[in-house]
């Protein structure tokens, strides 16, 4: 088959927002592979499934497309190779997003290993891995090593050239896992370098500049730095609106505006953010 155009059939789909029609058509193209043994053509939109029903939340769908083309993989005696690593990658994402950690974090580490054998130490391909296998060990509550992670993925991302927005994305997450292990100062340090280079970007916002915002919010709120935790907590909420609309996000930062509030002293203001928040967060959850 032409996978060419499949990827060119696909990518129309998501551009004229037909999300409807995409699962028929990945399962019948794959069909159409199976049929001609065209086997790089089936890997390829196996992994195309493995995203696309991560993100829509179809993860049972997701887990079988994983297994399927692992398995063919392994047959095809390509378990060492950077195409089995990526499609590791993959699979461990579906499982970590759809609550599998502990499968997630297998996956991960065997792609960890195929990657030691194949690419230098430094290379780029690492950080995304770092980056991934942080974000799953602090949902395991493994916060010291999420954070040798995150720290090992900032050390490759700020020697790549253009990859400011990433580094500062990175800080803000290594600030976040700070936080939960008490270092209030190493996160407010990497909050500052991230909120600078997000400021020193001359384009529009950057959809993740609103994180980093919240996360210095955080920081000024636990030192009792209330005006300024305030002050930041709203510029993220302007951001988050902007860029996103009122969702959970939206709804969650209005809870801690309100916090701050109280402990501002600022009765009314509080109530007009736990109001928000509220009418919010029922909307979002269909509870409204």
């Amino acid at each position: 088959m032409n996978i060419d155009d499949f990827f060119a059939r696909l990518d129309s789909y998501f551009e004229k927002n037909e999300v409807e029609k995409i699962d028929a058509f990945l399962v019948s193209s794959l069909e159409q592979a199976k049929e001609e043994e065209d086997y790089a053509a089936y890997i390829s939109i196996c992994n195309e499934m493995i995203g696309f029903y991560r993100s829509v939340s179809a993860f049972e769908k997701a887990y079988n497309a994983s297994e399927d083309v692992l398995l063919l993989m392994e047959e095809l005696k390509l378990e060492g190779s950077e195409h089995f690593a990526t499609t590791l990658l993959n699979a461990a994402t579906a499982y970590s997003m759809g609550g599998d950690c502990a499968h997630a974090l297998r996956l991960y580490r065997q792609a960890m290993q195929i990657y030691q054998g194949l690419l230098k130490p430094g290379d780029y391909r690492y950080a995304s891995l770092y980056n991934n296998m942080s974000i799953l060990l602090e949902k395991l509550n493994e916060n010291e090593e999420a954070i040798d992670c995150a720290q090992k993925a900032l050390a490759i991302i700020e020697r790549q050239e253009g990859g400011e927005a990433q580094t500062a994305t990175t800080l803000t997450n290594l600030a976040l896992l700070y936080f939960k292990v008490s270092q209030n100062e190493e996160a407010k340090q990497c909050l500052e370098r991230a909120i600078n280079i997000f400021e020193q970007d001359g384009e529009a916002p950057n959809e993740h500049y609103s994180g980093a915002l919240a996360g210095m919010g955080e920081a000024c709120y636990r030192d009792k730095e209330y005006e300024k935790a305030l002050s930041y907590y709203e510029k993220a909420l302007a951001l988050v609106k902007q860029h996103y609309g009122e969702n959970l996000s939206y709804g969650i930062l209005c809870e801690n505006c309100a916090a701050v509030c109280a402990g501002m002293g600022d009765e009314a203001a509080q109530k007009r953010y736990e109001d928000k928040a509220r009418k919010v967060i029922a909307s979002v959850q269909g509870t409204a």
